[in-house]
């Protein structure tokens, strides 16, 4: 109400909810002075006199309110205000008491956050000094131990010094009385040799006389029993040439006896080349599938496998061109077919760069027409000297035996088989090529003949008149190196990890894009490097500590092989790159005359063939000479 006075309050200092102290009390509690009491007594009079302005104005106001008919709703909204400032107040009041106890609160969070690190730190402290006193203890410990040990060395120094000079002491006892008992001896020795020698010259008259009757006595020995002999033989010899019935039964008793010896060792060689051909192998021969009673009592089980085996595919396993799949497919079947209708096999070349699969596909083709086999290496024969010849005798007599027909495979043949007019070779090898000339001029209806060489154009004219089809085995091409790559590496890699068995593991990639990427990289390497490259693979994995291939592994095992290839490539000599260059060359030409098809008839009625048309490839010459009559043949083939 103080507007209706015309008081002029002053604003409120501070929080706005209390009133400012008087300016006095302030300045007369810190001031002492005359001067500023003084000054403080008249500003003290000037705030208590009285305004009469302000009072008039107050009472002008009263009326002209009291004459206004809105008096009663001022003074109720003034009310009105003064509560609502009331309860302002009264709400900050609580908010202020709130505000306390949040601080109250949070005091209490922090004193309780500082007694919880407290403890911490000092759980902290005691950990530490108990680590500590541990790492003192174990110090301790070990200290201890070290002391203990130098003591122990030190102990075990002495007595091993105690043992040395023990040992050396009875080593040099014992020297000294093996020295005395040398001395001793080589003592007693001189003096009986002394003694010797004195007995020797004092007897001396009665050892030479002894001598002398000693060698008399022999020389009378030997005189009569010289006599003796001669009378008897003498005797003998007339009695028997006066008697001719005693001749007659001397001669005839020689003549048996020497019958008897020779008729006994021709036997006996008979008996023994039958048993060897029957129940052996010759010795030319390294590998057959033969089973001979020898295999039986070493090998039961292998045994056992080999008569349970069935016929299989000629190429299973067997990565080859398409063109060259195909042609020795043909060549496959025409050879079982010939088998069941117990025609006349035909003799094979296979040449080409060495690891092609040559060795592999004639094993496959005995097994597919199942035929026996047996392999020989041409290097053999020239070792065996004179021998060769029986050797080889040996070799097509036992393949004569063979009931289901054997494929005789000659690796290396060019080894012995070599042109008589231009090369130089040795008489024994000479004999040895007259040898296989004259037991492989005919054909046979129990023997196939299938030579392989990496150098064809060294064979003898007779040799290359013998055979009947020429097949080049090429290095493989990217196609192949990619199906060599895919079948090796689950041959040797994913089928061993897959197993579980053996400590190999394969990491996560992509295989097939991995395998033709080597594919491309591997230009110029042969099968038989591709499957070492997969060995290769096997090995770095059991070498690797947890036993798990990783991609980077098997490219690196990649570019070993290609770098080793390169290598080897570099280590051939001139004249080895020339045969390589005229191998190429003749199987350009040879290939473009090959792929002639005839008819083959089934003869006899009992053939049960389901391929009565057959691929095959004659032999043709290289001279262009020919070329007429291989037209008429091909004319002659299709109608």
């Amino acid at each position: 109400m103080s507007w209706l006075f015309g008081i002029k309050t002053k604003p409120p200092m501070g929080d706005g909810n209390f009133p400012p102290p008087p300016p006095n009390a302030a300045s007369g509690a810190q001031n002492n002075d005359g001067a500023q009491n003084q000054g403080s007594r008249s500003s003290q009079m000037e705030a208590y006199r009285f305004d009469s302005s302000a009072l008039e104005r107050a009472a002008q106001a009263a009326k002209e309110l009291e004459k206004s008919r809105h008096s009663g709703e001022a003074l109720e909204l003034s009310k009105l205000q003064e509560k609502t400032k009331q309860a302002e107040y009264a709400m900050k009041v609580k908010e202020y008491e709130a505000h306390i106890e949040q601080m109250k609160v949070e005091q209490k969070k922090v004193e309780g956050e500082e007694r919880r690190k407290t403890i911490q730190e000092e759980t902290k402290q005691h950990q530490q000094r108990e680590q500590y006193h541990d790492q003192l203890s174990r110090k301790r410990y070990d200290d201890q131990l070290m002391q203990q040990t130098r003591i122990n060395e030190e102990n075990l120094r002495k007595q091993e010094e105690s043992v040395a000079k023990q040992e050396a002491m009875r080593k040099a006892t014992i020297e000294k009385e093996l020295e005395m008992r040398h001395q001793l001896e080589m003592k007693k020795l001189e003096a009986e040799m002394r003694a010797k020698a004195k007995v020797d010259r004092e007897n001396q008259d009665l050892t030479l006389e002894q001598i002398r009757v000693k060698a008399a006595e022999k020389r009378t020995t030997v005189l009569e029993s010289i006599k003796t002999a001669g009378s008897v033989l003498g005797s003998g010899a007339h009695a028997l040439l006066t008697d001719w019935d005693k001749v007659l039964a001397a001669a005839g008793g020689l003549s048996l006896l020497a019958l008897g010896v020779y008729s006994a060792k021709g036997t006996t060689s008979i008996a023994a080349r039958y048993i060897e051909a029957r129940l052996g192998k010759p010795s030319l021969v390294r590998d057959t599938s033969r089973i001979t009673a020898l295999d039986v009592v070493q090998h039961p089980i292998q045994t056992a496998k080999k008569l349970k085996s069935r016929e299989s595919d000629a190429l299973e396993g067997v990565v080859l061109e398409p063109r060259l799949e195909e042609r020795l497919r043909d060549i496959a079947i025409a050879t079982k077919n010939t088998k069941q209708n117990r025609g006349m096999y035909r003799n094979i070349l296979m040449y080409g760069p060495p690891g092609t699969g040559k060795t592999m596909f004639a094993k496959k083709l005995a097994m597919h027409s199942g035929m026996d086999y047996a392999i020989v290496t041409g290097g053999d024969v020239a070792p065996m000297g004179r021998d060769g010849v029986t050797a080889i005798h040996k070799v097509f007599d036992w393949a004569q035996t063979s009931r289901k027909g054997l494929l005789l495979f000659i690796d290396e043949a060019d080894a012995f088989l070599r042109k008589r007019s231009s090369e130089h070779i040795s008489e024994d090898l000479r004999a040895a090529l007259n040898a296989f000339l004259y037991r492989t001029g005919e054909q046979s209806d129990k023997l196939m003949l299938v030579l392989a060489s990496n150098t064809p154009e060294q064979f003898d004219w007779a040799v290359n008149d013998r055979l009947d089809e020429m097949v080049e085995f090429d290095l493989p091409g990217l196609e192949e190196r990619e199906r060599l790559m895919r079948l090796y590496f689950e041959k040797f890699v994913l089928s061993p990890a897959l197993e579980g068995q053996k400590r190999l593991k394969v990491a996560q990639f992509d295989y097939s894009a991995l395998c033709s990427r080597m594919a491309t990289l591997t230009e110029g390497l042969s099968g038989r490097e591709i499957s070492k490259l997969g060995v290769a693979w096997q090995a770095a994995a059991y070498a690797s500590d947890d036993g798990v291939l990783t991609e980077q592994m098997v490219m690196d095992r990649c570019k070993d092989a290609i770098r080793q290839h390169k290598q080897k490539v570099e280590w051939q000599s001139d004249q080895e790159r020339q045969e390589a260059k005229s191998i190429l060359g003749s199987s350009a030409y040879v290939s473009e005359k090959d792929s002639q098809y005839v008819n083959v008839l089934n003869t006899n009625n009992t053939a049960q063939s389901t391929e009565p048309r057959i691929k095959i490839t004659e032999v043709e010459s290289n001279t262009p000479e020919d070329k007429p009559s291989v037209e008429k043949k091909k004319k002659r083939s299709k109608e």
